[in-house]
Parts: C-alpha cells; sequence; structure tokens
C-alpha cells in the first residue's frame, strides 16, 4: 500500500488517574483485559486501571516524553495517555494492527509492527496529527522494532520467518534481510551502532549482529536462557538486560564483551521490563502470574510483588534509566 492516508485524532478523553507529586506511576499494560494498571511506586498499590483498545501488547514514550502511547493490536488504535498523571490525552483511531511502536528520535516518524497482518507502518508525525505514508510488506509476523539514533533505520525482526530486517526511513524501502536463530523478538542497538542484539525466544540466547558494513552478518550467540525475549538498558551505556520467559530469569549482558555478567531470578515468565532511574530496580511483567515483579539488582533477589490484570506485557515509567 502506497499513498497518504489522513488518521483522524478522537477528541480528548479524561480519565480518572491519580497525580503523583512525589515519583511518576509504573504502568503494566495488561493484554487480555484491555487496560492498564497505574501502580504508585511510593506505596505499591494499584491506585487505577486505563481503559484501551482490544489487545493492548506494547506502550512506548515519546523521545519528548510527553505521552505514553498504547498500542492496540485488535483494537486498531493508540491511546495517548499523561506518563505523569495517569490520564488519558486522547485516542486515535485507524492505526492497523499496531503490536510494537517505535518514535524516531527526531519525532518526525511513528513506526508500528503488524505482527497479524505481516506489515510495517511508516506514519509522518507533525505533533498533532499522524499522517500514513507507507505500508511495508516484509515478510511473517514482524515483532519487534529498533530505530537508529539517527532517525535513519528501523530494524524489525520477522517472528515466524526467522528474520532480521532493515528498511530505510525516509524511503521506506527495504535494504536488506538476514536469517536468524528461532524466533528472533526484541531487538537493540548499542551506542555505536555497530551491533543489534536478537532475542532468541525459540532458543536460548541473544543472537549479536554487525551492521556496520553494507552486508551484515552475525556474529555469535550469546547464551542466556530459555525464552530469549525482551530488552531494557541497564542505563551505564555498556549492560543490556535480557527476560528469559522459559528458563524464569534475567541476564544482563555485556555489550562490550558480548557475555552475561549476572543472573536475576524472575519468576512467572517474564516479559516487558523497565528500570528505575538510578539502576536499582527492574520493574518486570511476569506474564503468567499476572503480576508486577520488583527485582533488587544489587542483591539480585525479588523484593516485591503487585497483582495486576490478565496477561501483563509492557512496562514503562517516567522514572526510567537511559535507555
Amino acid at each position: 500500500m502506497h499513498g497518504m492516508l489522513r488518521i483522524a485524532v478522537v477528541g480528548s478523553v479524561v480519565f480518572g488517574g491519580v497525580a503523583f507529586a512525589a515519583q511518576p506511576p509504573v504502568f503494566v499494560l495488561n493484554s487480555l483485559d484491555a487496560n492498564v494498571s497505574v501502580i504508585d511506586p511510593s506505596s505499591w498499590v494499584e491506585t487505577s486501571r486505563i481503559p484501551t483498545g482490544k489487545e493492548p501488547h506494547h506502550l512506548y514514550l515519546t523521545p519528548d516524553e510527553k505521552s505514553l502511547i498504547i498500542a492496540n493490536a485488535l483494537g486498531d488504535s493508540l491511546t495517548f495517555v499523561d506518563p505523569r498523571t495517569a490520564q488519558i490525552q486522547r485516542t486515535v483511531r485507524g492505526i492497523i494492527d499496531p503490536y510494537h511502536l517505535r518514535f524516531t528520535p527526531d519525532m518526525k516518524w511513528l513506526i508500528t509492527a503488524g505482527n497479524r497482518l505481516d506489515h510495517v507502518d511508516f506514519y509522518r508525525w507533525d505533533g498533532k496529527e499522524l499522517t500514513l505514508v507507507r505500508r511495508v510488506a516484509t515478510g511473517r509476523t514482524p515483532s519487534h522494532l529498533w530505530i537508529d539514533s539517527a532517525s535513519r533505520r528501523v530494524y524489525a525482526t520477522m517472528q515466524d520467518s526467522n528474520e532480521l530486517v532493515a528498511m530505510d526511513i525516509a524511503s521506506q524501502t527495504i535494504l536488506w534481510r538476514i536469517r536468524t536463530g528461532a524466533t528472533p523478538a526484541d531487538v537493540y542497538g548499542n551506542g555505536d551502532g555497530r551491533r543489534l542484539f536478537v532475542g532468541l525466544t525459540g532458543s536460548d540466547g541473544v543472537e549479536v549482529f554487525d551492521i556496520s558494513a553494507q552486508v551484515p552478518r552475525s556474529l555469535q550467540i550469546i547464551k542466556t536462557g530459555e525464552g530469549a525475549h525482551a530488552f531494557r538498558a541497564a542505563g551505564d551505556g555498556r549492560h543490556l538486560y535480557v527476560s528469559n520467559r522459559v528458563a524464569n530469569t534475567i541476564s544482563k549482558i555485556d555489550m562490550k564483551a558480548l557475555e552475561v555478567t549476572a543472573q536475576y531470578p524472575a519468576p512467572g515468565g517474564p516479559d516487558c521490563m523497565d528500570v528505575s532511574a538510578d539502576g536499582r530496580w527492574i520493574y518486570l511483567s511476569s506474564r503468567w502470574a499476572r503480576k508486577l515483579t520488583v527485582i533488587d539488582t544489587h542483591t539480585r533477589q525479588v523484593v516485591r510483588q503487585v497483582k495486576v490484570g490478565k496477561s501483563p506485557h509492557g512496562v514503562w515509567t517516567l522514572n526510567h534509566a537511559p535507555r
């Protein structure tokens, strides 16, 4: 599909959220409940739930940190939420199958992965409206996206065709594709833009790719644990966390040495994570246990769990470590 499609923004809806004076809330997305749990990080109490569209799977903070965007895959919509007050800002409809999403750092593009419909969509963003510029057929079941710091390239994993695909953002065209290990999920690029890390959910490790040359190549697979799935930066510019969904662990990877430096217990099917601004705490969605799990990175122990909704997936807070 090529051409221009205007996407209307549905009028603002204000939800009775709670203002957090001391710390911004922690948000946990409940995929099978079509809502988001709002958790006060001082009392660790769920204070409210934000209604969303059907099957929200991922959420993303805009680079200016003014909106937390929830992608409702079966609802074909985006829910914009204030990351400080947990109030709904607006709903954008007509976004087809937004499973995963990323804003370019320059905030000119929003890119979504249509996991169910095998496409990646490129939307122009003028600060108010989204305009669909091109829908790119990619491969079987695009899963996660990563955008480079220059806002030039987007990388997407193909969950069911075992591929990593690179696309040029300006022209919305595929540059290359390369085979990966089994069932690639999340993808993360290191600071210098020379390497990509891909979680192999169908295997037991993270595959590392050198993308510095015109032709990419696989360097090695770092063994982490069964079901390596989602990433979050540790905040120090060198280390990366990966959740191992089957192994019920989180591994800490040294992105320079390409080795695991620490392991943490992560019960209940660990999925998405966020990391506190000081790097001390990992906030984890325990997918099968219906809980938010908090892990102390100093003691390497689970310190608390908070009951949330069905199939918790994305986790986000404004009070986060550098990504």
